[in-house]
């Protein structure tokens, strides 16, 4: 008699959470590559599909925040610019600044925005506030554009140490993604949050983008504690690229920004496996909550 066919056995999936302390796992993120790529394209898409100016907001933002700040601290403050024009001074310190905050503004709210997606289908969480961070690049490219003209009608020279601007992007991108971790987690537990954040962001920018590191030679102790802010040494660090040259040629200090970055690169790092830490931690209640 014929042999009956063996009833073949269905393969069975074990799901099981990854280990280690920030229990992420990195082969899962690389096959969701392709997801991060299209949400990060559909963030772009509705971020300016009805927008009246379109791209040109990416622009409009920090040129107008540049007018206001050249008028109200170089004007009538008659604040230090270290030999630059108030308006080169201001938009390049808010060129890394507003990339930052508009990463953070739009993470933060990420989980929020996106609670259908997150409670019908399985995808790393991480990559949600990740999006903002990365599709925030095109809007800083965007606005780099336009310091070229600026350059121009101002007659600024560039200083040849350009190149280094990626190395502190990298460390502007680290502290948007651990911040846009923390804040997007806490925001989901805590919804006032979203109150609080504006004015976190408004006092960190003050304190950031106003006025020069070398304004606080004659306060030794303070500089520890500005350095402890990592986006100092990337808007101090952007300067310095660009416009050493010129402002040695002016009469001022441009020495290099390590002393910022000595400090603000490991405080980067410490907020982003902060950041990531809390959200993993949180991640599994992020379903019954939202």
């Amino acid at each position: 008699m014929p042999s009956l066919p063996q009833e073949i056995e269905e393969p069975v999936l074990i799901v099981e959470p990854p280990r280690g302390l920030l229990r992420l796992d990195w082969k899962e993120l690389w096959q969701y590559g392709e997801l991060l790529f299209f949400l990060t394209w559909r963030d772009l898409k509705v971020k300016y599909r009805q927008a009246l100016l379109g791209v040109a907001w990416a622009v409009l933002v920090p040129f107008m925040q540049m007018v206001v700040f050249s008028f109200v601290f170089k004007k009538v403050a008659n604040l230090s610019t270290s030999g630059l024009p108030g308006p080169v001074f201001y938009y390049v310190n808010l060129l890394p600044w507003t990339y930052f905050a508009n990463s953070l503004s739009m993470s933060s709210g990420s989980l929020l925005s996106n609670t259908s997606f997150l409670t019908k289908v399985y995808f790393p969480r991480v990559i949600i506030p990740t999006v903002p961070c990365l599709a925030s690049l095109i809007d800083f490219a965007i606005a780099f554009v336009l310091l070229g003209p600026l350059l121009w009608y101002f007659d600024t020279p560039v200083g040849a140490m350009t190149l280094f601007l990626p190395v502190l992007m990298a460390v502007a991108f680290i502290v948007a993604l651990g911040t846009g971790f923390l804040f997007s987690a806490l925001q989901v537990r805590y919804r006032d949050i979203r109150y609080l954040l504006p004015f976190i962001t408004q006092i960190w920018m003050y304190g950031t983008v106003i006025f020069p590191f070398s304004a606080l030679s004659e306060y030794g102790w303070l500089r520890y504690v500005y350095a402890l802010n990592p986006m100092a040494g990337v808007v101090e660090g952007f300067r310095w690229c660009l416009f050493s040259e010129t402002i040695r040629a002016a009469g001022y200090t441009a020495d290099p920004p390590w002393f910022l970055l000595a400090i603000g690169a490991p405080v980067a790092w410490a907020i982003l496996l902060t950041g990531l830490f809390y959200f993993k931690k949180m991640e599994r209640t992020f379903a019954d909550i939202i």
